[in-house]
């Protein structure tokens, strides 16, 4: 066998086993984003998932004590039952989107390994008079401000 050969035999079997280091890697760290009537639908025990879906109102169990959290999130067409261990993000409640990442278990609920709470992409000035007396008062230093400066 030639040396150029060689060297070719050798660079093809570390290309090949890059290629494949990099399929494993990416194939086992991939996490499937579902619905709650899609989980439902053909759950699988231990895979990864990102389940989203809407916290039911009255499902929300707090335990601070052990900081057990059990929640339902539905999609409208289905609920599955979740449990997380941890604290929950600020903006996590009941009747608003969230996402969870973790695993489906065999006892038929969704074992949470993190939270993700959505939030609205809106923005709302407030309303009220205190505000608008805010607002006021602004404008009022603003223009006080300018009048200073031209002085």
């Amino acid at each position: 066998m030639t040396r150029k050969a060689k060297f070719l035999l050798g660079g093809g079997m570390i290309l090949a086993a890059l290629a494949y280091l990099i399929y494993s890697g990416v194939s086992q760290s991939m996490v499937f984003f579902v619905t709650p009537s899609e989980l439902q639908a053909q759950p699988v025990p231990g895979k990864a998932y990102r389940l989203g879906g809407m916290v039911v109102p009255g499902s929300l169990r707090w335990q601070p004590g052990s900081l057990d959290l059990s929640f339902t999130l539905s999609d409208g067409k289905a609920s599955v039952p979740v449990r997380h261990k941890g604290t929950p993000p600020d903006l996590f409640a009941e009747g608003r989107g969230a996402v969870v990442e973790g695993t489906w278990t065999r006892e038929g609920y969704f074992k949470s390994s993190l939270i993700l709470a959505k939030h609205s992409e809106e923005y709302k000035a407030p309303h009220g008079d205190e505000a608008q007396a805010g607002y006021r008062e602004l404008l009022k230093t603003l223009k006080d401000q300018a009048a200073d400066g031209k002085r």
